[in-house]
């Protein structure tokens, strides 16, 4: 079993992990230009973000070429993920990609601007989130069929929604960060990046290809990077995964 991820503060990961098989970073297989498999079961596991697929994961669909038996994507979200796995779907059916099983699992949400990490991280247990990944992985090993469908009403109502959030995903996002004294220019924040976007000279510098997956945010060890309008200072990475893997998953250098 192949299973593709891409992961920020580690959910995706963890996600991917679980499921098992030879796992692939998006970003490193996007850095490589390596985009030809075939195995038995091939799978993705990727973040929803503003209700819709990460610019990378899109990116990566458009190049990649895949032969298998079956196939499956998973999508991870905090609140609510909208029509974004049933519009997927259908998007990688136009890309002669037909998915066997889609589902969706809900996890810590690390929107800043909206959620309290903190919270976040004690209401866990109310999503059930353990319960349903041992669900999607017995579906999975089990070969079941599921489509994941979502009515008019969701599918419109999501694209109001991607059209409202349009500008926070525009790429330019990380130009608002702000570095406090706390930094110490370790770089750590430069191999979190899975685009590359950012730089150290005498400060932490930012590029316009953010993908607003808060890695360098949410994993900075001085706790040197916020946003303006964040809820608290508090950060979040899944408990299951390390620093160290969330680097070698994104690091682009």
């Amino acid at each position: 079993m192949t299973v593709f991820y891409f992961t920020g503060t580690g959910n995706c990961l963890h996600v991917a992990k679980t499921i098992g098989g030879q796992l692939y970073s998006i970003p490193q297989l996007m850095k490589n230009r390596q985009f030809d498999f075939e195995d038995d079961v091939i799978g993705l596991v990727f973040p929803v973000y503003g209700w819709s697929v990460p610019k990378i994961v899109n990116e990566f669909i458009n190049n990649v070429k895949i032969k298998a038996n079956y196939t499956f994507l998973i999508g991870t979200y905090g609140t609510i993920a909208g029509s974004c796995i049933h519009d997927f779907v259908k998007y990688l059916k136009v890309k002669n990609i037909e998915i066997n099983y889609a589902d969706s699992i809900k996890m810590v949400d690390n929107y800043l601007p909206k959620f309290e990490m903190k919270n976040q991280i004690e209401t866990l247990g109310k999503k059930k989130t353990n319960e349903k990944l041992s669900v999607i992985v017995n579906n999975i090993n089990n070969r079941k069929n599921y489509g994941h469908y979502s009515g008019i009403g969701e599918r419109f109502l999501t694209k109001i929604i991607k059209l409202m959030l349009s500008d926070i995903l525009d790429g330019k996002s990380a130009q608002k960060y702000i570095i406090n004294s706390n930094c110490n220019r370790c770089g750590i924040c430069i191999k979190l990046c899975p685009t590359g976007n950012i730089g150290i000279d005498d400060k932490v510098i930012f590029n316009n290809i953010c993908e607003v997956c808060y890695a360098c945010i949410q994993n900075c060890p001085q706790n040197a990077m916020h946003l303006k309008n964040e809820r608290s200072s508090a950060r979040f990475r899944n408990e299951n995964i390390t620093l160290n893997e969330i680097i070698q998953a994104n690091n682009q250098k």
